[in-house]
């Protein structure tokens, strides 16, 4: 008899189109009166004096608060005091990946409802029901499966388009990322859901790679509207749809082992992820392998180079990395319970490390 799952697979209302903030005014007045309006960069700050101001025309009285890192520990549990102390009923995330993580979590914790209002189409964090947690120098220590989406994502093409175009390419990226990885952990399932979101996967790759250039060149096209709604909503409804069946793999693992460097800070998410893109199909082919994942780089490589994204660690600020920091980075992606080891094939850090500078080395050949 087959298990019961339990998915969740999106969020209660998404609002999304021009002006989508404005509409949503009037459903954030019902969720909450009180909510904790949470932010970090200066660029956002702007944006949330004047959301606050405007929720309060609604009869919502918006506390403000700003990380002062990323999703972190040390960042959250003041936090959680502070929405105790001030007796909020909800969270509004306003910003970045790590500031709606940060949102969605800390409405998890204490059972609140959550509005997600993301600030670029850099993630689909807006809308999963997932958070990542960094230590406040931006080191990935692990992720939490959280019991429900927001019940509110607020997807406004107004304030999307004014992020800067590097973030959309980000979000492209790690939207790929979804049919690299699924593909390869969940290819083989026979479970109906894992089938179609993989399927759903490979038509969003499918999406990106005919007109992912069109949306970066002109960020009043139509173009640019799908693009941004496929990498930071569809992207998403896929890892609801196909639930923890549906896995990250080595893009996401190698993400994960970058950041344990402090010189890959400044690089976006997705931009880490692309290039763990690039290390999966490496691996693919020299350790499993697979000479269609070699055809499948090859194409990938003009495409990400017209997009700007890194191919290279030295693109990712890493040309001075000693071999001591490369190994640092293999040993943290190989970890035990890593998303590495959902290959069909095993991998340990020797392994990881000839993929990571073979990469490289095939970027400057290039």
């Amino acid at each position: 008899m087959a298990s019961t799952l339990q998915h969740s697979i999106a969020p209660a209302t998404v609002l999304r189109g021009p002006g989508a903030l404005e509409q949503a005014l009037e459903p954030l007045a019902r969720l909450n009166r009180r909510p904790l309006l949470l932010g970090r960069s200066t660029a956002t700050e702007p944006l949330r004096r004047d959301l606050q101001q405007r929720l309060a025309r609604q009869g919502c009285v918006a506390v403000p608060a700003a990380l002062r890192w990323d999703c972190c520990e040390e960042d959250l549990q003041p936090l959680e005091a502070l929405l105790q102390q001030e007796r909020c009923d909800g969270v509004v995330a306003l910003g970045g990946g790590k500031v709606l993580d940060a949102g969605k979590l800390l409405a998890h914790r204490l059972n609140l409802p959550c509005t997600t209002v993301p600030s670029s189409a850099a993630t689909c964090a807006g809308w999963t029901a997932l958070a990542n947690l960094y230590s406040p120098a931006g080191a990935f220590r692990g992720d939490v499966a959280l019991e429900r989406c927001p019940e509110l994502l607020v997807f406004d093409h107004d304030l999307v388009r004014q992020a800067p175009p590097r973030t959309l390419a980000s979000g492209i990226a790690d939207g790929m990322a979804k049919w690299y990885e699924a593909s390869v952990s969940s290819g083989a399932s026979d479970d109906g859901l894992v089938q179609q979101a993989v399927q759903m996967a490979r038509i969003l790759r499918d999406q990106l790679l005919l007109e992912g250039e069109e949306a970066l060149r002109d960020p009043g096209s139509a173009a640019w509207v799908r693009v941004a709604e496929a990498s930071a909503l569809s992207a998403g409804l896929i890892g609801g749809l196909g639930g923890s069946r549906c896995r990250t793999v080595a893009a996401h693992a190698v993400h994960n082992g970058l950041t344990q460097l402090e010189a890959s800070h400044g690089q976006l998410h997705g931009e880490k992820v692309g290039f763990g893109i690039l290390v999966q199909l490496r691996l693919e082919e020299l350790v499993g392998g697979n000479q269609l994942a070699a055809q499948a780089r090859r194409q990938l490589l003009p495409f990400f180079r017209s997009l700007g994204l890194p191919l290279s660690l030295a693109d990712l600020g890493l040309g001075a990395a000693s071999l001591e920091d490369l190994e640092r980075v293999c040993s943290f992606a190989c970890r035990d319970g890593s998303d590495l080891h959902h290959l069909p094939f095993a991998v340990g850090p020797a392994e990881l490390l000839m993929a990571l500078v073979s990469t490289t080395s095939e970027r400057v050949a290039a």
